[in-house]
């Protein structure tokens, strides 16, 4: 059995630090295999909250693999938005779209953050061709025995009722590849609630997992995190809800 941890939006800068802290003694207490984390560690990409976050993630003592968000990229700095926006993960920057090879999982990165668009709002994600082919590349050299989870911080295909939205660009056709190369679910975050949806793709089916958020902007839940478990195969969905 494989336990894997998947939070999400930390938003140091409007953290719940309450909440942290509860997440930070789980991880202690259960030790999972790992925790993956789909983007937003930070409200307003600032050095303080970066390293804010960096020390909060050192601490856990497990694996990690860390996507970028849309949060986590400079607000009020154009030079570097543009010609350095992730500079300000820091030492962090090791645990940035990290692949993780578990025992029966494979964790593949997808970035979904764009330091511009041709769109009035840049919080929306993107798929590009380079990170989608770095994606199925490491799809295609997992072990074909192994359950294959894809991280992003948008959800590629938005779910009808949720008070945010992605609005991928090209994620409904980034769902069809991921599919098509073996992956079995895209795990991500962005709208701060959970959710669990099937998509049927030909003959195969894809699981889109949303996590909450462990901050202070809280939709619909509570702060909460995904426990995934692996096992003979499977991948169960356990919600974890703050009390």
């Amino acid at each position: 059995m494989t336990r894997i941890f998947h939070v999400s939006d930390l938003h140091f800068g409007k953290a719940d630090h309450a909440a942290l802290d509860w997440f930070a003694a789980t991880v202690e207490a259960e030790r999972p295999n790992a925790v993956v984390c789909t983007g937003d560690l930070t409200m307003r990409a600032r050095s303080a909250e970066f390293e804010a976050a960096a020390k909060w993630l050192e601490a856990l003592p497990v694996p990690v693999s860390v996507e970028p968000g849309n949060h986590d990229l400079p607000y009020f700095n154009p030079f570097e938005r543009f010609v350095r926006p992730y500079r300000r993960f820091g030492r962090v920057q090791k645990l940035v779209e990290r692949p993780l090879d578990l025992k029966g999982v494979s964790i593949v990165p997808l970035r979904t953050t764009a330091r511009a668009q041709w769109r009035h709002n840049w919080s929306w994600g993107v798929v590009n061709k380079d990170s989608l082919r770095k994606a199925v590349e490491l799809l295609a050299s997992a072990d074909p025995d192994h359950i294959c989870i894809v991280a992003a911080h948008h959800p590629l295909v938005d779910k009808q009722g949720l008070e945010s939205s992605g609005r991928t660009l090209r994620g409904r056709a980034a769902l069809k590849i991921l599919a098509e190369a073996g992956a079995h679910a895209v795990i991500s975050g962005h709208v701060h609630d959970p959710f669990d949806i099937a998509h049927a793709i030909g003959d195969r089916q894809i699981r889109m997992i949303g996590a909450g958020t462990l901050s202070e902007r809280t939709r619909s839940t509570r702060p909460s995190f995904n426990e995934l478990v692996a096992e003979g195969g499977r991948l169960e969905l356990k919600l974890r809800v703050m009390d």
